[in-house]
């Protein structure tokens, strides 16, 4: 079996030839995940099919450090393989597919840019992607985006987030933090302060809610959103729409004041998994949107359905270069399960606003302050 180990890039090690040009008030990337390709780059034939709008971003050429990572151990090797035997059914669904432009603008809608924000100190401003996945306004994210949104409630940071929509994006609700897997956090607190963080990805989602409006207006009863596939149904040569608000090439500033969201329609490449003949993660190849700022974007399928998030992309020069690759909603199910005892639509059919409470009373407060205590060292 093939090891597909992942690299977790921050901000300062993505963005360091830069760094130099930027001031204090620039918005960076949010940290994404990288991985080290064990294949040539992705030649040309694995752009989009489609890309739209005429809003996508261009792909100019962008220079990155050469890492190398070390050789995975014996036991790790085999815990990536490439997924071969994937059931072909003729449709999951009792309904036609929907239009491209239907699927782009129910995407669209349901996006969140998460742009955290912070006058100084250890911590650079971020910015990432999100997808609300419920009526009630629950967005699913990474667990490295996420995570400072938790740090935000932390009466010893500076930091402050809010949750963006439309193009260009422009601050629209506050969040806090549902749930965020304690696995993630244990094994990835201490990657706050590190330039070039390794992982392999597990356990990189989370669950945020909206709390409140940004100009203090009440909340709307019911908020746009793509409801979850939670089967592990996706197989190669399926077409998906992905969206998300990329900015690793749109500049600081330019994040902060004009950044649109994308989209493109392409097909998967591979299927992957982290331990068994589980569909885990799904890849794309060289898409323009294999850039920082997307993580926690949205992957959807013909039929309307979210069935992933991005969250890790292979090195490269440009965007088609690069493989882009999500977490899929199933594999984010199963951890759920795995570690709550409680699946997704369980979560999400329960008193959110309590629930969210609870968790940032209790849990919150002993991940921030992990994190934090990171911060001080």
């Amino acid at each position: 079996m093939i090891r597909f180990l992942l690299q977790i890039i921050g901000i300062a090690g993505m963005m360091f030839v830069v760094l130099a040009f930027l001031s204090e008030d620039t918005i960076l990337d949010a940290p994404d995940l990288f991985y080290k390709k064990q294949q040539p780059n992705i030649s040309q034939a694995a752009t989009p099919v489609v890309t739209l709008p005429a809003e996508t971003l261009e792909e100019p050429v962008l220079v990155q450090e050469t890492v190398e990572l070390p050789s995975p151990s014996q036991e790790e090797a085999g815990k990536t393989p490439q997924i071969q035997d994937i059931p072909s059914n003729e449709s999951f669904y009792p309904f036609p597919p929907a239009s491209l432009e239907t699927l782009n603008v129910n995407a669209r809608a349901a996006l969140v840019n998460i742009l955290c924000k912070t006058s100084g100190g250890i911590l650079r401003p971020i910015s990432g992607s999100g997808v609300i996945i419920d009526p009630s306004g629950v967005i699913l994210t990474n667990a490295h985006v996420a995570q400072y949104v938790l740090l935000a409630s932390s009466q010893m940071v500076d930091l402050s987030c809010i949750m963006r929509t439309g193009s260009p994006a422009m601050g629209t609700w506050m969040a806090d933090v549902l749930y965020i897997p304690s696995a993630w956090v244990a094994e990835h607190a201490e990657d706050i302060r590190k330039t070039r963080p390794l992982g392999t990805g597990e356990h990189d989602y989370a669950l945020l809610l909206i709390t409140g409006m940004a100009n203090g207006s009440p909340l709307p009863s019911v908020f746009p959103y793509l409801p979850v596939e939670t089967r592990s149904i996706s197989r190669v040569d399926d077409r998906a729409l992905l969206a998300a608000y990329p900015a690793e090439f749109s500049g600081g500033n330019a994040t902060q004041n004009t950044l649109s969201a994308s989209s493109a329609v392409t097909t998967i490449k591979e299927l992957l998994t982290f331990y068994e003949n589980t569909v885990d993660l799904i890849s794309f190849g060289g898409v323009v949107l294999a850039q920082s700022g997307s993580s926690g974007g949205a992957v959807v399928n013909e039929w309307g359905l979210l069935v992933g998030i991005i969250s890790t992309t292979s090195d490269g020069e440009t965007t088609a270069d690069r493989d882009l690759r999500a977490i899929t909603t199933s594999y984010v199910n199963r951890s759920l399960v795995a570690s709550t005892g409680t699946t997704l639509g369980e979560i999400l059919n329960k008193d959110v606003t309590a629930e969210t409470a609870a968790f940032m009373q209790t849990k919150g407060k002993v991940f921030a302050q992990l994190i934090v205590d990171q911060l001080a060292q």
